[in-house]
């Protein structure tokens, strides 16, 4: 390979790798995996010829909830969040200064008709400040029990892809459930979960499209102003 190629080679690495830089994506922190991978755990031998056995424990006289890795719980995720501030700050301060000599011993009282000193200082300052932030998300997803702690709290993640076109629609989440906060029909608000972390983004042209191109990001960083 010519030297003049990898030169050619290497410039373009770097531009592409500074795209992607100039451009980023903010990251959210969904618990991975979001799935239940099997485990081959060999069950401990059981001869006490009881019907309750904790490890697989389900009761018989209520609905199927989810309890045990691998089970699956229907999250209606309603999310609304609204904040709003407002500041506003005044200051005024004032002052004024003035001196004057009319006698003084061996000197005439005439010489001192311009022995006078006045000032006079002011500082204004006004500042306003508002800030509003306003999110509403609505939707439905099946998770996956990935754990259980302790306490009998479930850890659950799930993933859903919808692809149409050249468009794909990704929606992902995660969260810490109490079992006692499971409905009936299985399924829980995500108003009761916590630690939620809900992602939803675009991959395609529609996505690209929402994005400030890299040439504009580039002097958007770089330029001062």
């Amino acid at each position: 390979m010519t030297p003049t190629r990898t030169l050619t080679l290497l410039a373009a690495a770097l531009a592409l790798a500074g795209c992607e830089t100039l451009n980023p994506r903010p990251k959210v922190d969904v618990a991975e995996p979001t799935y239940a991978a099997p485990q081959a755990v060999a069950m401990p031998a059981v001869s006490n010829g009881a019907i309750f056995q904790p490890m697989a424990y389900r009761p018989l006289f209520e609905d199927h909830r989810a309890r045990l890795v691998g089970d699956t719980l229907t999250v209606q995720i309603v999310e609304k969040v609204s904040a709003s501030q407002k500041s506003t700050s005044t200051i005024d301060k004032s002052g004024k200064l003035s001196a004057g000599i009319t006698a003084m011993p061996l000197i005439s009282a005439n010489s001192w008709g311009r022995a006078s000193a006045a000032g006079t200082s002011s500082n204004a300052f006004e500042g306003k400040g508002s800030t509003e932030n306003t999110n509403d998300f609505s939707g439905t997803i099946t998770a996956t029990v990935t754990g259980v702690l302790p306490n009998g709290h479930l850890l659950v993640a799930g993933e859903k892809q919808i692809g149409v076109n050249h468009n794909v629609d990704v929606l992902r989440f995660s969260g810490q459930v109490d079992p006692r906060a499971i409905q009936p029909g299985n399924t829980v608000a995500s108003a009761q979960i916590a630690n939620v972390r809900i992602e939803h983004r675009g991959r395609g042209a529609q996505a690209d499209a929402q994005g400030i191109g890299w040439l504009a990001r580039f002097f958007l960083n770089v330029l001062p102003i």
